[in-house]
């Protein structure tokens, strides 16, 4: 199958890509906030936007929900900078429904999670992923996170996907380097990485990552983009030196399931309200100290 050309999109794939809270007020998303969270991101610097992916609460949101929010976001970005949407689901029908919807609305590009639960055989992930690119034109970023979805995509099943002309990369979360680099290997250079897991950017940089999906980015985005931008000017020692810099910081932000902490900590600086949604719950006050804590060493609260 003849590949169209990617490099436009590889080009905006990259950096620091937050993965975006939910805000909700009262069980309703917070249409201001999170508008005020684009803002805000594009004011820091961040490099894209990640609405409806985990961190966005994706599975407790309707089908109204997701689209509304996808929308908004696209809307207050006004083509500033990319949207990357998740459109992800263990039920393929859904997850066209969810990406159609995404093309329509603007979206740059889908992010688009392993199908949970069900744990397809590497065959069945091949079908799945080949049915949602078929059925669509906007490029599609693969999202593998066995921890998440209780199966792991092999190296060999990316590289028959990449074949795909909207098949453009994947956020991996799987936590091992080797797989990562033996994706790059197999699947070349137009074939993005991109980290999905904060305490590992640098490390999958090293590898050929161009950027990350980042929690972290969420309450420090100036410093997550420093990071990755470090690492493309071959500012190795500066990079180091943020790395280590917020690996305590993001250590913190995974005491409990993701996103608890991170809604909760954003509450306490204020830029949302923590409200999140069953099966999520308040973080238990001693982790929620530990929390305290770290935001304050890092200098995001104010010392007693």
């Amino acid at each position: 199958m003849k590949r169209r050309n990617v490099r436009p999109i590889l080009k905006s794939l990259r950096g620091s890509m937050a993965a975006l809270v939910t805000p909700f007020r009262q069980s309703r998303i917070d249409e201001k906030r999170l508008r005020g969270l684009v803002e805000w991101h594009i004011r820091s610097g961040t490099s894209g936007l990640v609405p409806c992916g985990t961190t966005g609460e994706s599975a407790t949101l309707s089908y109204d929900e997701h689209e509304q929010v996808v929308e908004l976001v696209v809307q207050a970005a006004r083509g500033r900078i990319p949207v990357i949407a998740g459109t992800g689901s263990n039920n393929t029908s859904e997850a066209i429904r969810l990406t159609r919807h995404a093309q329509q609305a603007g979206a740059d590009a889908a992010l688009l999670i392993n199908p949970y639960y069900n744990r397809p055989t590497q065959e069945g992930l091949y079908r799945h992923f080949k049915a949602v690119a078929e059925a669509v034109e906007i490029p599609l970023v693969l999202y593998n996170i066995p921890s998440r979805t209780g199966v792991n995509m092999e190296p060999e099943t990316f590289a028959r996907l990449r074949n795909h002309k909207n098949i453009v990369g994947v956020k991996e979360a799987s936590g091992s380097l080797e797989q990562m680099a033996r994706i790059k290997l197999l699947c070349g250079d137009d074939f993005v990485l991109i980290s999905g897991d904060d305490g590992l950017t640098l490390p999958v940089l090293a590898i050929g990552g161009t950027g990350v999906i980042s929690v972290l980015a969420n309450i420090v985005p100036k410093e997550v983009e420093r990071l990755v931008r470090a690492v493309e000017k071959g500012n190795l020692e500066e990079a180091r030196r943020l790395h280590y810099k917020l690996l305590p910081l993001a250590k913190t932000l995974f005491i409990e399931t993701n996103p608890i902490p991170v809604k909760t900590a954003m509450g306490m600086m204020g830029l949302i309200d923590p409200e999140l949604r069953l099966p999520m719950c308040p973080m238990a006050p001693a982790n929620q100290e530990k929390l305290v804590v770290a935001l304050r060493q890092y200098g995001l609260l104010k010392k007693r």
